[in-house]
């Protein structure tokens, strides 16, 4: 048995009172009492450990409440980094072709090239990559720039061949293929989920022993930002078998809810999970996944007014991953099956889709605390929230856009009025709707302080203000990444805020942040305790996992 007493800094608990006792103690991976040091004192073992804030701040750890882990760790090791300013370095389509070129230089022939996180918005051309100009690159190697939305994507003519698609090859629902006006020819876009296939699964050429390595990378990145809980949210089959590979007996280092493809349903729920799953304590299988649209920066996120400077005429509000029949098809049937939705839904029509699909699926079975949520929710009108409300439909709110493509926003996609309440926060506390916020990592990088900025101070990359009236509180924005996203998936008996009874996982802060909201940026991560050890910060003892 192991005690430890937290004690000499601000404590913000994020429990429903928001109360700041004086000491905590932790009893193993357990918080045992929370109150005023003196008593806390008195009650603690005689061999207990202490642990003096010295005017540092405790609070709970962070939980993502929408990211695809442990896609970032990919990222680092495998595939090649086309970001653009503020997140990279790449301004122009000469930079990324030369960033593809060193790495296929390197590369075997015949094996793939991926590029990730690339950003049309953000390059002087203002457009994906053409399958000439991935050719220029090589033709001895198949070649796949995947967009920064994960919406998609570029090929060479290498890696259209191996993605079984040519000129004759028709349009999938939800999705195209880039053609030449005049000649038909393939330009090498391909756009949408269903047309993208495996390509756009964040598991594309990871095999086993490359996902374990990605995993412990991600998983020291998010540590290090006070992440102890993780999610992945769009698990396929592929990468459920590489969770499933974790024995029920070995501890991952990080606790993770995962999100499988509503398609896997039923044959997940009905013979894979109990032949293929171990029951590993740190992985829980969550809420179901759909999805509506697709992104802003492609414009093709579904608006009910089109876009401001509209880049495609015959699809000026955007598009439609499904039909209203398909969602209210889809959402009865997962709702029937008594799951929790997390559809992804960028504009407004497409959240109204959702809406309109949860609100016929109450209405055929009644059902109390579902949770169903809406992921991203970008541009939610007040009508949509006010239903939401009374629907019992939550949302985590995709906030970091503010800062990485609010500017674009407010030029190009929606323009001034309608970029003023993108992830509308505030709106949704006036409404009594329950909200967390999120990064979408790795569309953009788990930072829980700077994602409470966003939300806090809703200042774009240029310095711009963008919506005054969608600022929120310092607090809401830590408990949208704390008690609220653990409630928001059924883990709030377990964790989220600092009460005994709870796995003591905590972030230890630099300074108080509720002290001054323009200072947010100046908070950095000392320490991150997972069940009660410390996993990053002085002492950390961790193991790399290899299977």
């Amino acid at each position: 048995m192991r005690e430890t007493l937290y004690f000499g800094g601000p404590i913000l608990t994020m429990d429903a009172d928001n109360s700041r006792p004086e000491a905590v103690l932790v009893r193993d991976d357990v918080i045992i009492a929370v109150g005023d040091e003196a008593t806390l004192r008195r009650r603690m073992s005689s061999d207990a450990g202490v642990y003096d804030l010295a005017g540092q701040t405790l609070i709970p750890a962070f939980i993502d409440s929408h990211g695809h882990f442990p896609d970032p760790g990919f990222i680092q090791l495998f595939r090649v980094d086309l970001a653009s300013p503020p997140r990279g370095v790449c301004m122009d389509m000469a930079q990324a072709l030369e960033k593809l070129r060193c790495r296929a230089e390197e590369t075997p022939e015949g094996d793939w090239v991926m590029g990730v996180l690339f950003d049309n918005t953000a390059i002087s051309e203002g457009r994906m990559p053409t399958r000439a100009e991935l050719d220029d690159v090589s033709t001895a190697h198949p070649i796949w720039v995947l967009h920064a939305s994960g919406h998609n994507g570029a090929a060479n003519s290498m890696a259209l061949k191996l993605h079984g698609v040519n000129r004759d090859t028709p349009d999938p629902a939800g999705g195209r293929y880039g053609r030449d006006p005049d000649t038909g020819a393939l330009t090498g876009l391909v756009e949408g989920l269903s047309a993208m296939g495996e390509m756009g699964d964040t598991d594309f050429l990871i095999g086993r022993d490359r996902f374990w390595q990605g995993f412990n990378a991600c998983r020291d990145e998010y540590l290090s930002h006070g992440v102890t809980y993780a999610q992945n949210a769009w698990a396929s089959q592929v990468m459920l078998d590489h969770f499933a590979s974790l024995r029920a007996d070995q501890d991952p280092g990080i606790d993770l809810e995962l999100l499988p493809i509503a398609d896997l349903e039923p044959a997940l729920s009905q013979g894979w999970i109990d032949d293929n799953w171990p029951g590993n304590p740190h992985f829980t299988l969550g809420a179901r996944k759909l999805f509506t649209d697709g992104a802003f920066q492609l414009q093709t996120a579904y608006l009910s007014a089109p876009y401001y400077k509209s880049l495609d005429p015959d699809h000026p509000c955007g598009m439609i991953y499904a039909t209203q029949v398909d969602m209210d098809t889809e959402v009865l049937r997962l709702h029937a099956m008594g799951f929790q939705i997390h559809c992804h839904c960028n504009g407004d029509a497409g959240a109204e889709m959702f809406i309109d699909a949860v609100d016929k699926a109450l209405l055929a079975h009644p059902r109390d605390d579902h949770r169903h949520t809406i992921i991203h929710g970008q541009v939610l009108r007040d009508d949509q929230l006010d239903r939401m409300a009374r629907l019992g439909i939550t949302v985590s709110f995709f906030s970091a856009h503010v800062h990485f493509w609010g500017d674009r926003h407010y030029d190009t996609f929606l323009g001034p009025e309608r970029a003023e309440r993108i992830s509308p926060a505030a709106t949704a506390e006036r409404y009594g709707v329950r909200y967390t916020i999120h990064n979408d990592a790795s569309v953009t990088p788990t930072r829980p302080i700077h994602l409470a900025h966003c939300a806090v101070n809703r200042l774009t990359a240029s310095g711009r203000q963008l919506g005054e009236k969608e600022k929120v509180s310092v607090l809401s924005a830590l408990r949208a990444q704390t008690i609220d996203a653990a409630w928001q998936v059924f883990k709030e008996d377990q964790r989220g805020s600092i009460e005994p009874g709870k796995l003591a996982d905590f972030a230890i802060l630099s300074r108080n942040p509720l002290d001054d909201p323009e200072r947010l940026l100046d908070t950095s991560i000392v320490a991150t305790i997972r069940r009660g050890q410390i996993v990053f910060g002085a002492t950390k003892s961790r193991k790399e996992l290899e299977f």
